[in-house]
């Protein structure tokens, strides 16, 4: 196969042969050969870097190809794990949404349960504090009701002190004792009456008027009068006395006389008549019987201010 440098040397050479030409054609021709010869080779050159070039894109084509497709599976490899990943999530935040519902539901429940507690809280605060209150209320009326409780146990021993002071002479026939914060003053009928009678002795009523003397100035005391007798009944009705209790009753009477006639004020003595119905012995022996019948004078205090701060 012929170049086309050989194909233009042969022209060129017929061209020669059989034309007539002058030599002044002949160079410019062979001139024009000349570049021509450079510029085919020039273009051959070129070609060839072309084609190099060509060759080369060529193999980083099919390389790219390759690697394409390697790409490509890599990429569909992510894909498929891309894809997975997704569902799980959404698999996941669905049970989260599930559970997030359900723990807001938990939640509000607490937070109901909390405001519960929180007022249960407050009534039980203003309950404390209404009791804290009565509490010290209740303190201050104790230490109020105790200073009374003092005040009358003292004006009750004073009291004792005072007619043990002004019955001195006549302590074998009386006794004045303290209890259950009363003043008892006992008094034997020997010192008071005769047998069956209501009349007083001259000797009781000088006893009856000390003790008036020493009650009228006593404070705000009020006095029960009781008569007591034994358990043998009367023979006959005398001056209109029937039994047992209408001669307790009049000798509380009279014995009530002779004191509000020593000063002390009638409204604060009650005769009262209890018979044989509280005997202090047995009633056997003379002795026993003689005990039982007796005057008792039960002095208290008055205790309205301790009511009140009861109350």
């Amino acid at each position: 196969m012929y170049s086309i440098k050989s194909i233009t040397l042969i022209g060129i050479s017929t061209f020669v042969m059989y034309s007539c030409v002058t030599q002044k054609k002949y160079d410019d021709l062979l001139s024009k050969k000349v570049g021509c010869d450079a510029s085919l080779f020039d273009s051959e050159a070129t070609n060839k870097n072309k084609q190099a070039s060509i060759d080369s894109l060529s193999t980083s084509l099919k390389e790219s190809i390759k690697n394409g497709k390697e790409l490509r599976g890599f990429l569909d490899e992510k894909i498929v794990k891309f894809d997975r990943l997704t569902s799980d999530y959404n698999d996941l935040v669905s049970r989260s949404n599930s559970e997030t519902g359900q723990l807001i539901k938990k939640l509000a429940r607490k937070e109901d349960d909390l405001s519960i507690l929180e007022k249960t809280l407050m009534k039980s605060k203003i309950q404390n504090d209404s009791l804290s209150r009565s509490l010290k209320e209740r303190e201050a009326k104790l230490k109020e009701l105790e200073g009374k409780l003092k005040d009358k146990d003292d004006a009750v021993k004073n009291l004792r002190n005072k007619i043990s002071d002004a019955l001195l002479n006549f302590n074998k026939d009386l006794t004045v004792k303290v209890q259950n914060g009363r003043v008892y003053v006992s008094v034997s009928e020997q010192l008071l009456f005769k047998s069956g009678s209501t009349e007083i002795d001259y000797k009781g009523v000088e006893a009856l008027k000390k003790l008036g003397n020493a009650l009228k100035n006593s404070g705000d005391i009020n006095v029960v009068v009781e008569g007591h007798t034994d358990d043998i009944q009367l023979s006959k009705t005398t001056n209109g006395i029937k039994d047992n209790w209408d001669l307790s009753v009049l000798r509380a009477t009279e014995i009530t006389r002779i004191l509000t006639s020593a000063g002390v004020e009638a409204k604060k003595i009650t005769p009262s008549g209890r018979g044989e119905t509280v005997p202090v012995a047995s009633n056997k022996t003379a002795e026993d019987r003689s005990k039982n019948r007796r005057t008792e004078i039960i002095l208290t205090p008055n205790l309205d201010d301790l009511f009140k701060i009861l109350e």
